[in-house]
């Protein structure tokens, strides 16, 4: 099978996390949009369609994925998905082998081209079909209109991962008789083999699975609910892990966690609460750090978007913090905040504003532009070469781009 993902126009409403991944590269579940359809179907070649300022750094990581290639869709058949999709892959195999490449009327977020599609003749009339699939949104659920969707649908997502993992399983969970409470079934509990639980962690799948991934150390007193999943190699400090979170690789994480999603490589190793909240990678929450969910009057939620406010329809809306972000200590975020790229949150014993624009400073209570770029880049070499990681001459560029873009956002923050 050839798999083309695209990115439609709608991924610019998902600002901040998504400035610096396509949309289907956003962590909903045990994993992104990508991998589950590369991890499910039968792919032997794939494809990717992406925002131009995203292409260079995107086949920098993905070498072997044809990035915004027109002559690789049309060589072959393709199946062709809206990246903004969440639903079951499996659904896709019954769709490519049953269907032979005819259009499904009640499933509009995939579609087959054959070489030679005189009606999809250009990149840019494969995403206007995709655009096009948001207006059957109702019909395939579940769909990301907004970024916080990805917090509406993780615990799902977390249940249908569970589901396709038994299925392709090639190892044994860990007993776990000594950690699930009683109402807890263990067979909705995974440890993998390699992950390390200390003494009085205490585990509840009561109300969906939990998944704990290679690698990972659960310290004690830690406390899981389902439905969780804890990525590899992320270490957890007595902290409470309430349902519906996701915490991806590589992150150090204490305190009190509910219905959010960490990207990887993120810490908030110290207490605080972070709640229905998205986390980008190499974030860092300083101690305390806390934000509100829930508006005192139970309203709904408005959130900063680009330049807008809008209303989210929502009860429940955290932060949602792009990469390379970092707050100090006893940091308050209110109901609904927006905080971009290699922004810098400093508070004076506050609530913070709620729009925070990428490469901004939080100076005692006072918004300001002086974030110094090359300053900024040498800290972020350094946080990630603590990881084994390297920040690359690509992803320093589209960096500067984010920072082109969100200008006219900053200084009308600013001013506000």
């Amino acid at each position: 099978m050839r798999l083309l993902i695209v990115e439609p126009s709608i991924a610019t409403r998902f600002t901040p996390i998504a400035l610096m991944r396509p949309v289907f590269e956003l962590l909903c579940g045990t994993r992104s949009l990508r991998q589950r359809l590369l991890e499910t179907l039968p792919v032997n070649q794939w494809g990717v369609i992406v925002r131009d300022e995203l292409q260079t750094v995107y086949q920098e990581e993905f070498s072997e994925a044809a990035v915004n290639d027109f002559a690789w869709i049309d060589a072959e058949e393709t199946l062709i998905i809206d990246g903004t999709w969440l639903g079951d892959p499996r659904i896709l195999l019954d769709f490519w082998e049953g269907e032979s490449g005819k259009q499904v009327d009640d499933f509009p977020f995939a579609f087959v081209r054959r070489p030679g599609d005189s009606q999809l003749s250009t990149l840019s009339a494969i995403v206007h079909k995709c655009d096009k699939s948001d207006d059957s949104a109702s019909v395939s659920k579940p769909h990301l209109q907004f970024p916080w969707d990805l917090i509406k649908h993780n615990g799902d997502m977390i249940q249908l991962d569970f589901v396709l993992l038994a299925e392709n399983l090639t190892c044994q969970s860990q007993d776990v008789s000594g950690l699930c409470s009683r109402e807890s079934n263990p067979k909705q509990i995974f440890i993998h083999p390699t992950a390390k639980l200390e003494p009085f962690v205490s585990i509840n799948a009561e109300n969906g699975p939990v998944i704990v991934d290679e690698g990972a150390i659960i310290q004690s007193f830690t406390r899981l609910e389902g439905p969780c999943y804890i990525g590899k190699q992320t270490q957890l400090f007595r902290a409470n892990i309430r349902g519906e979170t996701s915490i991806g690789p590589v992150c150090r994480v204490g305190g009190e966690v509910e219905a959010s999603i960490m990207q990887g490589y993120s810490n908030k190793y110290h207490d605080g609460f972070l709640g229905h909240s998205y986390v980008c990678p190499w974030v860092n929450l300083g101690a305390l750090t806390s934000n509100s969910d829930l508006k005192n009057d139970y309203s709904s939620v408005k959130f900063p978007l680009g330049t807008d406010f809008i209303s989210t329809g929502e009860k429940k809306i955290g932060c949602l913090i792009g990469d390379h972000a970092k707050t100090a200590i006893g940091t308050l975020f209110n109901t609904g905040s927006n905080v971009g790229v290699m922004s810098m949150v400093l508070p004076a014993g506050r609530l913070c504003p709620k729009h925070i624009p990428s490469f901004t400073r939080l100076w005692h209570g006072k918004l300001d532009d002086q974030v110094d770029f090359e300053a900024a880049c040498q800290t972020a070499q350094i946080a990630m070469s603590r990881r084994e990681q390297k920040l690359t001459d690509s992803q320093i560029r589209l960096l500067h781009a984010i920072l082109d873009q969100t200008k006219q956002e900053r200084e009308l923050a600013i001013n506000r």
